[in-house]
């Protein structure tokens, strides 16, 4: 899934918060969900606006953008 499918920010939207792409669900509403210990299929249920796919594919990119940030890091 390309990231412009997952999310995007637009000055219109929560004043440019990065949401997921066809809600107005914040992409932290799911770090947050996750940092205090609860579960995807939570998150999901809490917000059914935000599709699996989408969920998923973030961690995906987030997870791809911490390894390449810290492979590139000075030792």
């Amino acid at each position: 899934m390309e990231r412009e499918q997952i999310f995007h920010r637009d000055p219109e939207i929560l004043g440019g918060t990065p949401v997921f792409v066809g809600t107005r669900v914040p992409v932290d509403s799911l770090v947050q969900h996750l940092k205090h210990g609860k579960r995807l299929e939570e998150f999901l249920d809490d917000f059914p606006s935000v599709r699996r796919e989408q969920a998923e594919a973030f961690l995906d990119l987030a997870e791809t953008e911490l390894l390449r940030e810290d492979r590139s890091a000075p030792a």
